[in-house]
């Protein structure tokens, strides 16, 4: 049985928390594997995603126009509350049933969109920082397909990058990684 969003999100939240947790406040201002992103920016963009999918979860309207700075105060527990409330919100009956955001998407599409960003995000944040990151096997199985349908939309909204060519013994996820543009074996200079 396919899982539901809410525990697909569950399972990438359970991944991606230690990694938020544990950047250091030295940390920020490393480059990440998003070339226009900072650790820094990186978190403040990975807390409006979180945020705004649960307006969309809501059908309510998001705003992606401008990104506040998350990153204050107890900004590593206020993640996991927010995205407690993500997994929340895509957990009430009917969430992914018909359409909703600007774009008019199916629902379930709309909820993989965030669940690929907790999960690469998470995984650029690690990679950034040096922390440990494998992702929820099933989270893998069911964003990749899903991330593919939606590339080239995505790169024609420069969202994601050229895909990355990747070999033959590329594992599920490293695939995932390379249709959205990022070299699965990158590592910070002088990492």
């Amino acid at each position: 049985m396919t899982q539901t969003i809410s525990e697909l999100l569950e399972a990438a939240a359970d991944r991606a928390l230690p990694v938020v947790r544990g950047i250091d406040g030295g940390q920020l201002d490393r480059r990440t594997p998003c070339a226009e992103y900072d650790v820094r920016a990186l978190v403040n963009h990975l807390f409006q995603v979180v945020v705004n999918f649960q307006a969309l979860a809501a059908r309510e309207e998001a705003d992606f126009s401008q990104e506040p700075d998350f990153v204050t105060g107890d900004w590593r527990g206020r993640f996991g509350a927010e995205t407690a409330r993500l997994v929340e919100a895509w957990g009430v009956p009917g969430a992914e049933e018909g359409t909703t955001g600007q774009m008019g998407l199916p629902a379930r599409t709309v909820g993989l969109m965030v669940l690929g960003d907790l999960t690469v995000h998470a995984w650029d944040l690690a990679r950034a920082t040096g922390a440990e990151f494998a992702p929820d096997p099933g989270v893998v199985e069911e964003v990749g397909p899903g991330l593919a349908a939606l590339a080239p939309q995505a790169r024609e909204m420069k969202v994601f990058g050229e895909p990355f060519p990747v070999g033959a013994g590329a594992t599920a996820f490293e695939r995932v990684l390379a249709v959205t543009g990022r070299d699965p074996g990158w590592r910070p200079a002088g990492g």
